[in-house]
């Protein structure tokens, strides 16, 4: 397959490296995005895992919490360009469609919706699209809380259990809960935890782990033992884990603690118990 100059753009994009190493690994792959991505990080090099978006698309995101913090939904609103993000009429339209956004399914418009956007398109004059929403009502105790970040480029839920009903309340837990949503759109989770990374993903970067340590060995000449190499997965494994998994993460305001750490330090100041029911992090066009 011949390597254009738009694939090897696009490669440099997703990872920050050079134009050969770029081509080189488009040549070894032939042309296969994923496996140039991953050709590259088996020879250490620092990429991205995720392929870059293609379709970045303008537009915002936003969400609502009842006064309760007891439900609370998301949605994001694209458009075309920039310039009609920063239109008053469609940054009305976006807080209507807000406003709604209680009554709407998860991951579907509700009856009505779609025409509002049809009348809105027509009258600004560019593709718009209630893209995706997602609509939650707390389970058991706690609350609900929301974060928008960068203007509306970054939006996240997150629900956070406790046990007792005036722990809700606690300006302590609120503090958490501001501070857990912050994390999330700064930080990217991929899980909650590390039982729900897939065994095929982690089988993959174990695959990725093994290669690399095989490259050190021959460029030293010199192979270690088995036993010396499983423990060493263990521990590159462990820092994958700290890398994608909420819980495992390092805290933003404080790296040096783990979330599962500062969590269970504010519930033992409330005396609680303390859990991260769920999250969901939108990220404008990802």
């Amino acid at each position: 397959m011949a390597i254009t100059t738009s694939m090897i753009k696009e490669l440099r994009d997703a990872t920050g490296l050079g134009i050969a190493d770029c081509k080189n690994a488009l040549n070894d792959s032939n042309g296969d995005f994923d496996a140039a991505i991953k050709t590259l990080r088996e020879k250490g090099a620092a990429v991205a895992a995720k392929r870059a978006s293609k379709e970045a698309k303008e537009g915002v995101i936003t969400a609502i919490v009842t006064d309760d913090a007891q439900s609370a939904a998301m949605i994001e609103v694209n458009c075309e360009t920039d310039f009609v993000t920063r239109n008053e009429d469609f940054q009305n339209f976006v807080e209507e469609l807000r406003g709604e956004a209680l009554s709407f399914e998860t991951d579907a418009m509700a009856a009505g919706v779609a025409e509002k956007v049809e009348e809105k398109i027509g009258s600004i004059g560019e593709k718009i699209q209630l893209r995706r929403n997602v609509k939650w009502t707390v389970e058991g105790t706690g609350s609900i809380t929301s974060y928008i970040h960068m203007g509306g480029k970054v939006g996240v839920l997150l629900e956070l259990g406790c046990e007792k009903a005036d722990t809700v309340s606690n300006p302590v837990f609120e503090e958490l809960a501001k501070d857990l949503t912050l994390h999330v759109a700064a930080a990217a989770p991929e899980y909650l935890n590390r039982e729900e990374v897939p065994a095929e993903k982690l089988e993959e970067e174990q695959g990725i782990m093994r290669t690399q340590m095989k490259a050190e060995d021959e460029e030293r000449g010199k192979s270690r033992p088995d036993e010396m190499i499983e423990k060493i997965l263990i521990g590159k494994t462990n820092k994958f884990f700290s890398q994608i998994c909420f819980l495992e993460q390092g805290f933003v305001k404080e790296d040096k603690v783990s979330i599962t750490n500062l969590i269970a330090e504010k519930a033992k100041e409330l005396g609680d118990t303390i859990t991260v029911k769920r999250y969901v992090r939108y990220q404008l066009g990802a």
